[in-house]
């Protein structure tokens, strides 16, 4: 039986989908809070893989141009998420299996976990089997797993940066009992230079400029902007709150449509959470955009993604009643339907 090493790993994990890989050492988890270590979930553990699945900047197009929203959600979310990640941890799994060693395939599917975006515990939900056991479920935090097993480094927006993509991708990891050699850790500061343009350009002004978390993460100080979750968390969907005596909807009672969103409902999930109308508008766009601008990603292009100035929506009575769509040409003759576009 061939056991596989680091290399062999990695060349799978790219042949089987992954756009890049990156390999820690459990260790690396010492000190990790008892609801995202690795350890409670396999105490065996050696090596954690990390793998980064490429968010097409074609799917961020159509929302750049105000034009075509859902790809970015179900193709940029749901689609990698539910669909083509858990077919390449899957299947890596199944080449550790086949050496004779436990592995664990893992992605963005964390329904079930036992704290919130905040890290916060949900409230009467689940219970320790045993003493000295965290309640499940445990999940890795995934981000930090890709710092953690050297793609990357965390950006002032907490998001992960890599060489290949910058903030463009999702993370999938694999908890294994095999032991690997391990990748080094990526110094920060090596692609975020603080410019701020996530800060600037969040259209619910939801990372700080001044105020931040500070981490250790083995033996490194790790530093991002301390985060709005709660306003990230309906922002992100197009929505904002109401004021006193304004007409509600959007999002349930109590919201209305954004600055950045064009719907006057915020349209239904893609999948299962998919609903990114802003398209990570300064996470991952504005990101991007700085990245690539100073010549520090692989992934390189023929044409900057941004050539004019980004489109804001005027929700007043005044600018819907001045709407006035693009003509198109339809050859039947007759009233489209819903089904004639399907």
């Amino acid at each position: 039986m061939i056991i596989p090493d680091a290399k062999m790993i990695k060349d799978a994990a790219r042949r089987l989908g992954a756009d890049c890989v990156g390999i820690g050492s459990i260790d690396r988890w010492e000190g990790a809070p008892a609801q995202m270590d690795p350890r409670f979930i396999m105490p065996r553990a050696k090596s954690i893989i990390a793998m980064g699945f490429r968010v097409f900047r074609g799917s961020l197009r159509g929302i750049e141009e105000g034009t075509y929203f859902s790809n970015y959600s179900a193709m940029g979310y749901g689609g990698i998420t539910y669909l083509y990640m858990p077919m390449t941890v899957i299947n890596l799994c199944k080449v550790i299996e086949d050496a004779g060693f436990e592995a664990i395939p893992m992605g963005h599917q964390s329904d079930w976990r036992a704290i919130d975006n905040g890290g916060i515990r949900r409230e009467n939900y689940s219970r320790p089997v045993a003493p000295g056991k965290p309640i499940p479920d445990v999940m890795i935090h995934l981000r930090i797993a890709g710092y953690l097993c050297g793609l990357g480094e965390i950006g002032w927006s907490k998001m992960l940066l890599t060489p290949e993509f910058g903030p463009r991708q999702r993370i999938g990891i694999i908890i294994t009992e095999l032991e690997l050699e391990p990748d080094p850790i990526m110094e920060p500061g090596t692609l975020c230079n603080r410019c701020m343009a996530c800060v600037r350009e969040c259209p619910g002004s939801c990372i700080s400029a001044t105020k931040s978390v500070k981490v250790n993460l083995a033996g490194h100080q790790v530093e991002w902007g301390e985060i709005d979750i709660d306003r990230c968390g309906y922002v992100f969907t197009g929505a904002e709150k109401t004021s006193e005596g304004e007409k509600g909807g959007y999002n349930g009672e109590g919201y209305k449509p954004n600055f950045i969103s064009p719907f006057y409902q915020k349209p239904r999930n893609l999948y299962n959470t998919g609903q990114a109308v802003c398209g990570a508008r300064g996470c991952t766009r504005a990101c991007m955009i700085s990245l690539e601008s100073r010549g520090k990603l692989k992934n390189r292009f023929e044409n900057p993604f941004r050539d004019h100035k980004p489109w804001t929506m005027d929700w007043s009575d005044e600018a819907i009643a001045a709407d006035q769509p693009a003509e198109y040409s339809n050859p039947t003759g007759r009233p489209v339907k819903p089904s004639d576009v399907d």
